[in-house]
């Protein structure tokens, strides 16, 4: 059993991974920790929360940054998740609450207690992963593995020409993880770009699991209808829960050990580069990907909330 933690910025494809985790039985989410992005931090915590109540798992939530670490704050993405995160579903206020205590220092209590066997899974940009990093020094030392969606090696970038979105919105962030060696997994674009989720696959999904599935399918429209205008594609990428499934079925990828730097400034802020004359550790980059069998184990465990 995987003991888990995502952090994220719900958004439609981080509502598909949570409701992935859901599912599976190899996963223990112990909770979700929340970061700004796809929408503002504030609604990225009433997202998580409603997201968990739906789902009807009991799993505290904790708010993180509302900005990047050094740059100023970067308007949320609406135009690909909608206004309040979920394409067109209108805002609903969960009856939980987030943690008084912040992600950050959540992050680095949940690793302590489970020294060697926590798994975080950062599906938005890596601010909390980062001030987890800088508050607490053994905190790479204590996780199991840090497993991000985010970054590109080969693929150029899905923001700019060069950067990966989640990277882009705090590249400083991003630049301070990729200093955690070994630890580190990054499921960038190099990998997530070749699987795509279909409307027929969002009809199948609904059809198997009515309501969470329903409600997948639901925000499937407004996401895939930018797809459409944006790239030409009949369908969605994979992104964030192919990063979840990264934490428990590592052998449906194939990575790369390369040390890692990002660029911080300049038309290239964002990209995240190999840099074997930084002296830094090697840290895991996927560069290729068993798309059918990822995409198959998520429809197959999302069929399975019905």
């Amino acid at each position: 059993m995987t003991k888990l933690i995502i952090d994220t910025d719900p958004g439609i494809d981080d509502a598909m991974a949570i409701f992935y985790a859901a599912a599976a039985p190899e996963i223990e989410l112990l909770g979700l920790t929340t970061i700004f992005g796809n929408v503002t931090t504030q609604v990225a915590t009433r997202n998580a929360l409603r997201l968990l109540e739906i789902a009807g798992v009991e799993a505290p939530v904790a708010e993180g940054a509302h900005q990047p670490l050094n740059l100023p704050p970067f308007p949320p993405s609406a135009n690909v998740h909608g206004e309040e995160g979920f394409g067109d579903i209108p805002a609903a206020e969960p009856k939980g609450k987030a943690l008084s205590e912040e992600a950050a220092d959540f992050l680095i209590r949940m690793a302590r207690d489970h020294k060697g066997e926590l798994v975080v899974c950062p599906i938005g940009p890596l601010t909390n992963i980062a001030i987890a990093m800088q508050r607490d020094p053994e905190f790479v030392k204590n996780v199991k593995a840090i497993v991000v969606m985010g970054g590109s090696l080969e693929e150029g970038g899905n923001i700019t020409p060069h950067a990966e979105a989640n990277i882009y919105h705090d590249p400083h962030a991003a630049d301070i993880v990729c200093t955690a060696g070994d630890k580190l997994v990054l499921v960038g674009l190099d990998v997530t770009h070749r699987i795509l989720c279909t409307p027929e696959d969002f009809v199948e999904i609904a059809a198997n699991a009515p309501k969470l599935g329903g409600m997948l399918q639901e925000m499937s429209h407004f996401y895939i209808k930018f797809y459409r205008e944006v790239a030409g594609l009949n369908g969605c990428s994979l992104h964030d829960p192919a990063a979840v499934i990264a934490c428990t079925h590592p052998d449906l990828f194939e990575t790369r050990a390369v040390p890692m730097t990002v660029s911080c400034e300049g038309e290239t802020s964002g990209a995240t580069l190999a840099n074997p004359e930084s002296g830094r550790d090697p840290v895991n980059v996927c560069m290729r990907v068993q798309a059918d069998a990822v995409k198959s184990l998520f429809l197959q465990r999302l069929a399975t909330l019905a």
